[in-house]
């Protein structure tokens, strides 16, 4: 199960307050001031929320914030370089939103990752160190001091299951007559 990607109302709260403080911040400065790019800083705070959309809301949001305050500025008309200034702030948004939606995408990937390898090592069950066993009836003898067969201790120690047949040289020693009839 995935856990809910969730945004804090303080995380919202606060890039709602620093957008507002910015756009006006933008609507009072002259056109050639490159105050668009102060958005890139909101864009980069998303990194504390885990969910992608909420970049994507605050990307596209910053974008339309630095696009309306350069057809509504409160000293001259739009120009060359204040157009220029506002193309080269979008690109800095973008390129912020860009490398956020990619480190999220990273960390998303990582933590997939992790719970794999959780996963995996609670269903792994090892044998380690040195297995007292029998020499002449190969019986392995437990932490307890009981003898146990050998397929006994591994199917109680591990997830291993036994079929059980027989080799070659044991149906020549056990079944003499069928094995020379093959």
């Amino acid at each position: 199960m995935r856990p809910a990607k969730t945004t804090s109302l303080a995380l919202i709260g606060t890039t709602i307050l620093l957008a507002v403080g910015i756009f006006v911040l933008d609507f009072f400065y002259p056109l050639g001031v490159a105050v668009g790019a102060l958005y890139t800083p909101l864009v980069l705070i998303t990194l504390w929320s885990s969910s992608r959309r909420f970049t994507l809301i605050v990307t596209v949001g910053a974008t339309v914030l630095t696009v309306v305050g350069l057809f509504y500025p409160l000293y001259g008309a739009a120009d060359w370089l204040a157009v220029t200034n506002r193309v080269l702030s979008l690109i800095t948004i973008w390129v912020a939103a860009i490398l956020v939606l990619l480190y999220k995408r990273a960390e998303e990937e990582r933590e997939r990752l992790i719970r794999e390898l959780q996963d995996a090592l609670e269903n792994i069950k090892t044998l380690r160190g040195l297995l007292p066993i029998c020499s002449s009836c190969k019986k392995i003898r437990d932490d307890h001091g009981y003898w146990n067969q050998l397929e006994t201790y591994i199917v109680a120690h591990t997830d291993a299951e036994f079929t059980h047949g027989l080799c070659p040289e044991c149906i020549r020693k056990l079944y003499p007559d069928y094995s020379e009839k093959k």
